[in-house]
This record gives structure tokens, C-alpha cells and sequence, in this order.
């Protein structure tokens, strides 16, 4: 009996079976493919997913991978600045810099090789689920190895489906869609640099051109993306062959300047899943949502997503929690990515018009908008409480010798505490969770300015509860809240 089994070894399935295998949970992971799937495809994630990464034990490892983005900016056919979305190029309130350029072949590697450290992880490739059967203390697996056509048989108390766009459990969860009107095809062309190019520059640029809307990202390495919406007189059947697609980049690069490394057809679409969870079988990922790229948030969604997840099922698979936990799950995370997917939806709308009144009206809308950093929105209602600092992550800080102040703690809860109420803390938990002090700027400033003396972290990093005088603290303590329960 395994404690849980994850379809799909993608970035959400394998952060997800990383944070279940550190709590040492039985985990069966399962992926049709052989190996990592070679070309790129998300190319972005945020400070919130490294502090997931660095949860796992990867973040060092991921430094020499990645490289600091400035931004995003959206401009007209006319080079006019519509939308100013900048990053800072320090390190946030996260405990890392904003935001992150990858490469996900080498993001997966990583995750995978550090999955394969757990004993309690039993990974295999080429092994596709067929079907699965809910029973009273389980889930029954079909799993077909794909090598040989043979057909095993295994258990899982609980399956999770990181499944993708077309995923199976989703289909015996009987979840419905809410489609968001989302739907354009377009044209993503990934190339490799022969030589430097810092003419294209670092930022990500929007163009909001009716003529033909399009994305430049600036990647990895020499790694450049452009994504280019397609129009009413292209050909879908030959839009993807090098001939057409050197004369859709020729203003920004020639053959002779790189070379092509992949261009697919994708159609954008805007979708969340009602139902993410029929007793023992849950959904994670695009299995339960997906996002158009104008935002940089698909992968990000499903890093949360397992960041959530995790530590709910190590609690009800610990007994110390109901199953009425897991239902926090879609409750929490359901609203949260549907407001950024919606907001992905109103950019897409500026970006995506190919009417130039419609665009101008959309310019009017947008003239004095300016994103300074990635939206961080409180969790739907779940396990937290704590007015409106529940639900909502707490900053990190970064010590003066480089480490952080989640590095003591793990995927854990902890309380975070001002140093005034260090000792009555320390003789109230008495050791059943770490404990950390805040001392430095960046957590008293956030401790001063919430008005709390303490407050209960969840192992994602969001604030489960917290606590204004030393009587509250007490009663945060003394309460039940220290276990992983569903708030009152």
C-alpha cells in the first residue's frame, strides 16, 4: 500500500511527490514518457516557487540554472509603453529575487534527481495508469508498463492526477470546466543564439500590435522565445515549417543568427476545473487549471498547487487531521488561481484585439497601469484564520551570513514570534515545532506593521493563524491550532 500515487512527473507532480516523499510518505509516481520531455516549454517562475524549491532542498542546486528577469513590458504597433511590469533585481519578500527565466528539461532534472534520494519513492517511467477503482481504504491501480504491454496492480491510499490538459483522474473525478473565453492559436518558436544578441534586451515585451500580436521572452543562456498569435490569412498546416517561420522572425533574427530548436502550435485557453477532489482521488496542476502564458503563471500555479497539497495529505495520512482537510485544498486554491488566471484573461484582451478601436479603448483602460510586483492574493477560505492576515504568506528574510529564515524550518509548521514573546513561546510549544524569532528588518517591519506578536506558519508559508498580545498567543498554542486542522 502506497501512501499515494501521482500520475504525471511534470514540475507539479514531482514537486508534489518531493514535498510527500521529505515527510516520509510511501509515494508511487508514475510517467507514461522514458525520460524528461527534452524541449523547452515553461520558461518562468517566481520568489514564492523557489521558497518551495528551497523547501525541497533544491534552490542552491537551481541558482547556476536560472537567470533574474527585469520584467515584462506591453508596447503598441507604435512602440508606446502600455504597461510598465517590472521587477526589482533584488531579492524580495520572498527570501529570492521576483522573478526567475528556466529552462523546465533542466528545472525537472533537478527536481527529479533530488526525488530519487527518498527510499520512500518508487519512480517509474514508461508506466501509464489505465484505470483505477476507489475502495474503502484505498485506491486499486491498473498500471500498464508501457515497455512491455505487461499490466500490474498496485494500491494507493490516495491517487493524484498531474495529469496534464487531458488528464485521466480529472474524468473519473467528474470534474466540470469553467472556461474562461480564452481560445487563440498561436505559434511558439523556440531558438538557440549562435552568438550574443543584447539588442533584444532582458525584458519580455508584449506586443499589443494588431497586425500581429506577439511575445519575446529572453531565456536561458543564449535561449530566445517568441510567441506570435496567428491571423486569418495563415496556413496552420504550414505556419510551423522553417521557411514560414524565419519570415514571421526576420525583424528580430535571421538563420544565420541561430538556430531553430522548436516551433509547436498551441491555442491559449483560460480554464478552471469545479471538483478537484472525489474522496481519495485529487487533481493538481493543468490537470485543474490552465492559464495563457501573459502572465508567466502556469508552472507557478502548479507549484502551489503541491505546495498546498502536501502537507494536507501527510496529516490525514498521520491521522492528525480529518479528510475534511483535503476539501481546503480546492476551497483555497481554486480562487487563487483563478484570479490570476483572469487577470492573464484582461491582458490576453489587450494583447490578443486585432481591432485598432478596440485596442485603443483597451489602451485608455490600461494607460496608467503599472505592476511593480507578481500579485500575491490571499487563499480562499480553508485551513487558516487570522483576519486579514490569514491565508496570506509571511516574508523571509535573508540573514547577514546568506542563510534564510525558512531554512531551520523545512516543510514544517513553525511559529514565527517577536522576540518579546521568544521565552513564553518556547515554554508553551515546548518543543513540538520550530520556532522562529524576528529579528531581522524584514519580519519586524511585517510583525510591526500587522500588529502581532506571533503567528502560526503552515509549511507553505501561509499564515494559519496569529496572535496580537501574550493571552492570544497562549490560546493560539493552547489550542488546537497547532495541529494541521481546518480553521473555525
Amino acid at each position: 500500500m502506497h501512501d499515494v500515487a501521482i500520475i504525471g512527473l511534470g514540475p507539479t507532480g514531482v514537486t508534489l511527490a518531493n514535498l510527500l516523499a521529505q515527510q516520509g510518505l510511501r509515494v508511487l509516481a508514475l510517467d507514461r514518457e522514458a525520460d524528461i520531455y527534452p524541449l523547452p516549454r515553461a520558461v518562468h517562475f517566481d520568489g514564492e516557487c523557489m521558497r518551495v524549491f528551497q523547501s525541497i532542498g533544491i534552490a542552491d542546486a537551481l541558482q547556476s540554472q536560472v537567470r533574474t528577469s527585469p520584467g515584462m513590458k506591453f508596447i503598441n504597433s507604435e512602440g508606446r509603453l502600455l504597461i510598465d511590469w517590472s521587477r526589482e533585481l533584488e531579492v524580495g519578500p520572498m527570501g529570492w529575487y521576483p522573478s526567475y527565466r528556466c529552462h523546465q528539461p533542466w528545472l525537472e532534472k533537478t527536481l527529479r534527481q533530488k526525488l530519487a534520494e527518498y527510499a520512500a519513492a518508487d519512480i517509474r517511467l514508461k508506466h501509464e495508469l489505465i484505470d483505477c477503482m476507489q475502495t474503502s481504504d484505498g485506491v486499486e491501480l491498473r498500471i500498464q508498463d508501457v515497455s512491455n504491454g505487461e499490466v500490474l496492480q498496485e494500491k494507493a491510499r490516495y491517487v493524484v492526477g498531474c495529469d496534464g490538459a487531458r488528464s485521466i483522474i480529472r474524468g473519473l473525478i467528474g470534474a466540470s470546466l469553467d472556461d474562461l473565453q480564452q481560445s487563440e492559436q498561436w505559434v511558439v518558436v523556440d531558438v538557440v543564439l549562435n552568438r550574443e544578441r543584447p539588442d533584444l534586451g532582458d525584458y519580455s515585451i508584449q506586443y499589443c500590435d494588431p497586425a500581429r500580436p506577439g511575445t519575446y521572452v529572453r531565456g536561458v543562456g543564449m535561449r530566445r522565445r517568441w510567441e506570435l498569435m496567428l491571423m486569418p490569412s495563415d496556413d496552420p498546416a504550414t505556419i510551423t515549417q522553417p521557411e514560414a517561420i524565419w519570415k514571421l522572425l526576420s525583424r528580430w533574427v535571421t538563420p544565420d543568427e541561430a538556430v531553430l530548436e522548436r516551433p509547436a502550435l498551441y491555442t491559449f485557453r483560460a480554464v478552471v476545473a469545479r471538483g478537484w477532489r472525489k474522496d481519495r482521488l485529487l487533481i493538481a496542476g493543468d490537470a485543474a487549471h490552465l492559464t495563457p502564458p501573459f502572465m508567466g503563471q502556469g508552472m507557478c500555479a502548479g507549484i502551489r498547487d503541491a505546495s498546498n497539497l502536501a502537507w494536507k495529505l501527510g496529516a490525514v495520512i498521520r491521522g492528525e487531521a480529518g479528510e475534511e482537510l483535503l476539501d481546503t485544498y480546492e476551497t483555497e486554491r481554486e480562487p487563487h488561481a483563478r484570479e490570476f488566471i483572469s487577470t492573464a484573461v484582461r491582458l490576453g484582451q489587450v494583447i490578443q484585439t486585432t481591432t485598432p478601436e478596440v485596442l485603443r479603448q483597451r489602451e485608455e483602460e490600461f494607460a496608467q497601469t503599472q505592476f511593480f510586483a507578481t500579485p500575491q492574493p490571499a487563499l480562499g477560505p480553508g485551513a487558516h484564520e487570522g483576519g486579514t492576515l490569514g491565508g496570506r504568506l509571511i516574508p523571509q528574510a535573508v540573514c547577514a551570513d546568506g542563510s534564510r529564515t525558512d531554512d531551520d524550518i523545512g516543510y514544517a509548521h513553525a511559529l514565527l514570534v517577536a522576540p518579546s514573546a521568544v521565552v513564553a513561546a518556547k515554554a508553551m510549544v515546548n518543543g513540538a515545532m520550530p520556532i522562529v524569532v524576528a529579528t531581522e528588518p524584514v519580519l519586524v517591519k511585517w510583525m510591526e506593521k500587522s500588529g502581532i506578536v506571533a503567528a502560526l506558519v503552515r509549511p507553505d508559508r501561509y499564515v494559519a493563524g496569529v496572535a496580537a498580545t501574550a493571552s492570544e498567543l497562549e490560546q493560539l498554542v493552547q489550542s488546537r491550532r497547532l495541529q494541521p486542522q481546518i480553521a473555525a
